[in-house]
This record gives C-alpha cells, structure tokens and sequence, in this order.
C-alpha cells in the first residue's frame, strides 16, 4: 500500500470494518439556503471532519458542486460508529491536523503519484497584520496556517503527497473564530529567523530542496496568505503566479476559474471581483515547483473578517482551492494523454 506523507510526521493507517446499514443512521431535510456545511453545523457534526462521508453517503442525491436540494432528506453520518465503512474503506492519521481532525478518510486516489508543497505566510516572529476583534487580537499568520492545514488535509483525502513548508505542532486545525497568537511556528523543526529576508530564503530552500529530491513527478506550489491593506478595503480572493510559468498560471486559473463558478452558483447577486495574475515576490520568483500564490482576504476589512474567522468558510476556501487542484492536475492528465 502507498504511504501518502508530510514531512516529519509519522503516519499510521487503519482499515476500517464493514458497518451497520446506513438507513440506521440519523436523516436531516435540507432548508432553503442550505449547504453541506450549514446542514452538518446545525446538526451538531463537524464539517472539517465529516463532509466526506456526508458525501459518501449521499452521492446520489447531491446537485452540482455537491449542492444540497432544498427539501430532500440526506442521511448524517454517524459520528460515534467509528468503523462505518466508507467507499475506500481506510484513513490515515496525521498528527499535525490536531486531536480531533487527525484521521483523514480516504475519498479518492485522483492525486496519486502527485507532490504539493503548501506554505503559510508569515510564522514565527512575525505575526503579520494584527487586528482587534471584540477585543482580542487576531493575526495573519494564524488564519493563514489553518486554511494551509485544511487544505493540505482535502488534498490528502485524494492521494497527494504533501509537504507542510511552516509547521505548529501543537496547533492544529481549529473550529474558532478567534485563533489566538503564538510564536512557536517552525520550517520542518527549524526555528525560523529573525529577518523576513532569511525567513523567506528559508522557506523557500525548504521546497527547493524537497522539489529535486522529488524531480520527474507532477510538483506544484501554494503558498497562502492573508492581505492586509487598508482598513476598509474589502478583497475577493486573489492568484498570482510567476509571469513565466505557464504550468503556475495554468494552476493559478484553474483555482480562480473555480471560484468564479461557485460564487456564481452559491451567490449569484455578488459581483466577484478575484484576479489572478503575475506577481513579483521572492518566493514566486525563486522557488522551483509552478505555483499558486493565494490571498484569501483582507484580515483589516470588517466584511472580510467574516470570510476570514468563520470555521466553515476556513473550510470553504480549502475546499474550492482543493477543487481547483484537482481540475488543474486532471486537464494537465488529459492533454498529455491527447
């Protein structure tokens, strides 16, 4: 069996026994206005750890875009059957994902034979921007990092092999809105300097390193930041890549042209003003992998703030960009196959 990695963390699979039929299990009536994720929210269930097998269990009553319909039963997984078989039938454990989000259910091997590096802006001693929010403070980096751990987590579920570039091992993935401030972040175990230059050079070896050892397989970067611009600056989520690559801008389209397709599907009186485009930054100039460069809001907007500590949106944006890598690497198969 094929190990799916990231780096330094050890990894334990489990297979899971067939279990009970799943008309055992509870049903909810989807309201009007309802997704996956507010359904299981109101329900009690974990998005982060139970929308696979949501999924799995109700595949063939799913819309487009695994959109709910509005007055149809669907069954909810049952949270405390922890050997109800899913389509693969095993899960992989990762520490680094937290206590409660450890176990990653396998729902496909579409990513098979592929290797992504994810990188979290800022770390360490730098925080990036940090903002007040009911009187406590939020910062940058730590909404960065959770969406990279979510999203490395969906891209797991399908087979990748990915490497976490900036780690905090005893944060995990959080379901709060206010993630609160540390500094022990670190790139693979190594404290991360004092200079921005240097933090940057470090990362950015970090995958340089990674990338040749990995030569002659399908690589590709994200890194994931939050802006932060002027206060009352409200963003849509942004791409950049290298202006030279065309696999990165390939990449970089592929995400944005999903995001298109969902706000125009999940909010179709919203105009949505996302760009992607070429950037001149150090660590899209000199990492080797084609890459996303990814800023997912303004943590300084007040509009923004909701996208940015709402859990379930944290969860959202992974799974759109997951689903942007996936089209990404699947019409990348399908041109060399022509």
């Amino acid at each position: 069996m094929k190990f799916l990695r990231i780096s330094i963390l050890f990894v334990f699979v489990h297979f899971q026994g067939i279990g009970l039929a799943q008309e055992a299990n509870l049903k909810a009536v989807a309201k009007e206005g309802d997704g996956i994720y507010s359904l299981l929210r109101r329900h009690g269930i974990s998005p982060t750890k139970f929308y696979n097998k949501f999924v799995a269990l109700n595949a063939e009553h799913l819309g487009e875009d695994e959109s709910l319909l509005m007055g149809r039963s669907y069954v909810l997984p049952d949270t405390l059957d922890t050997k109800k078989v899913e389509e693969m039938g095993k899960s992989v454990e990762y520490p680094i994902f937290g206590e409660q989000f450890a176990k990653v259910d396998v729902a496909s091997n579409r990513l098979d034979d592929t290797v992504y590096y994810l990188i979290s802006g800022h770390g360490g001693p730098d925080p990036g921007a940090v903002e007040k929010y009911n009187d406590k403070l939020i910062a940058e980096d730590e909404y960065a990092y959770d969406v990279t751990l979510r999203l490395a987590r969906e891209l797991i579920s399908h087979g990748a092999e990915v490497h976490i570039i900036v780690q905090d091992d005893n944060d995990g993935i959080r379901d709060q809105r206010v993630l609160e401030l540390d500094t022990d972040e670190t790139v693979l175990s190594k404290p991360l300097p004092l200079g921005q230059l240097a933090r940057l050079k470090q990362r950015t070896e970090a995958v340089n390193g990674l990338y040749r050892k990995n030569v002659g397989k399908h690589q590709r970067l994200l890194v994931i930041h939050v802006d932060s611009r002027g206060e009352g600056t409200n963003i849509d989520v942004f791409f950049y890549h290298h202006e030279k690559s065309k696999n990165g801008k390939k990449l970089a389209e592929s995400i944005h042209q999903t995001f298109l397709r969902k706000y125009k599907k999940f909010q179709p009186n919203r105009l949505y003003n996302g760009t992607f485009m070429d950037r001149n930054l150090y660590v899209v100039k000199n990492t080797l992998p084609a890459m996303a460069y990814i800023e997912i809001g303004n943590i300084r907007s007040k509009k923004d703030q909701r996208r940015i500590l709402d859990p379930d949106n944290r969860q959202a944006l992974a799974k759109w960009i997951s689903e942007g890598i996936l089209l990404d690497y699947e019409s990348s198969k399908t041109f060399i196959a022509k």
